[in-house]
């Protein structure tokens, strides 16, 4: 509801909008009213506002009305021993089979809602807002890492390899991997290590690494380790495997490409081999389609600004040579800019405030 003071200044404003030259529909519209709305506001041949009467009007008690004796009748009900344990809608039908008929179920829920009696029963916990992802961009690379381990199946039921691999968020560059035969979270810390190293990173400028909550991620030796060399943790929501997207789809271009070893592979040796072959072939000649089709090293390299714009030139001669096989503007081809891990979404953003 709108106050008079509201109404008044909306109603000028209309007015104003209208002498200037503006049609009433479009000036309505843009202070989000009808014209039906106004001309109830202010009746033709009207100077004053209406005021909203609706807080003073009189409304009639429904017929259908529960007495003051049957809503006590419903809380004594509910109240008794063997209902206190138990919701309306259990508490209807045992006393539909005793032949009694109180109310319908919504409304004992609606009455102990008015009493404040609707509360959590029994020993299990009580339901709760869903935990929000964390939230991570990156402007440039080396500011943000994610890593996990992926297993790579041998020939061998029941033995497996293991694939660490960090990944850089802002160029999808494999910045380091490697291919063990356990899950260790000794083997990772020295993993993350050499990443470093590799990328020459020293001083302050360290980048945020992601994980999961696996136990080589929250292994002591790893935490010591990622301490000593300034990179701070941020973990994925416990059981919820799309927290660490990125890392996810690096490995499944890894398994469904068509030269993955379906039959697994046949020893460690072979397995690191592979891995090596694929990960040159995925950053230096995989055109990512979520960076313009650029591969990772050039973006991490930053060399993608100048290949686009070499592309954009190339598109934009053939239009001016056949003007008329380009009704629209040519490809995109602009350099992906920030980029972001689990981004809010506007839901998500109503339930951080609200927590």
């Amino acid at each position: 509801m709108t106050s008079p003071t509201q109404r008044e200044t909306l109603v000028k404003l209309i007015g104003e909008a209208v002498e200037a030259g503006a049609r009433q529909s479009r000036a309505c519209q843009l202070v989000g009213l009808s014209e039906r709305t106004l001309q109830r506001w202010q009746p033709q041949g009207e100077t004053a506002v209406r005021p909203d009467l609706r807080p003073t009007a009189t409304h009639p008690e429904p017929h259908n009305k529960l007495s003051a004796a049957e809503r006590q009748a419903v809380l004594d009900t509910c109240n008794q021993p063997a209902y206190a344990s138990l919701p309306p809608s259990q508490i209807v039908p045992k006393l539909a089979d005793q032949g009694i008929y109180l109310a319908s179920e919504s409304t004992f829920y609606r009455i102990l809602h008015t009493e404040n009696q609707v509360n959590h029963r029994g020993r299990s916990q009580a339901p709760k807002a869903p935990r929000l992802p964390t939230t991570h961009t990156a402007t440039a690379p080396n500011q943000v890492w994610m890593w996990d381990i992926s297993y790579l199946p041998s020939t061998v039921t029941g033995r497996f390899f293991y694939l660490y691999m960090v990944e850089d968020l802002y160029s999808r560059y494999g910045i380091n991997w490697e291919v063990h035969e356990r899950e260790s979270g000794e083997l990772a810390a020295e993993l993350l290590e050499k990443a470093c190293w590799r990328e020459k990173l020293y001083g302050d400028d360290k980048p945020i690494l992601h994980q999961d909550n696996g136990s080589p991620m929250k292994a002591y030796t790893l935490r010591a380790k990622l301490e000593a060399l300034g990179i701070s943790q941020s973990f994925s929501r416990p059981r919820v495997s799309d927290d660490n997207a990125y890392v996810e789809s690096f490995f499944r271009t890894l398994k469904y490409g068509p030269k993955w070893p379906a039959k697994g592979f046949a020893t460690l040796a072979e397995a690191r081999e592979w891995v090596q072959a694929f990960m040159h072939w995925y950053n230096e000649g995989h055109q990512h389609s979520k960076i313009r089709f650029v591969t990772p090293g050039q973006r991490h390299r930053r060399e993608d600004q100048a290949i686009l714009a070499q592309r954009a030139t190339v598109y934009a001669a053939a239009k001016a040579k056949h003007p008329g096989r380009w009704p629209k503007d040519t490809r995109n081809w602009t350099p992906i800019g920030a980029v972001t891990l689990n981004p809010e979404k506007p839901d998500r953003k109503n339930l951080r405030d609200a927590a």
